[in-house]
């Protein structure tokens, strides 16, 4: 199955990221600090905007706005 993908200046996202096997890795300090890095290193290449960000142990939902 081919996955359509839609991009639109100024479009707001929602999506969910889960754990491989949902391990609970996202309560640890050094995964934290390594997925916040990874993040604030893709926006300093491609701008966008967090407008909401939710960790859970296993998984995490966040909206983001493309400029």
């Amino acid at each position: 199955m081919k996955y359509r993908r839609f991009y639109r200046n100024g479009g707001t996202y929602f999506f969910t990221v889960v754990t491989n096997k949902r391990q609970k890795i996202l309560t640890d300090d050094a995964v934290r600090l390594a997925l916040r890095q990874a993040v604030m290193a893709v926006r300093e290449r491609y701008p966008f905007e967090i407008l909401a960000w939710v960790l859970m142990p296993d998984h995490l939902h966040t909206i983001w706005r493309l400029p």
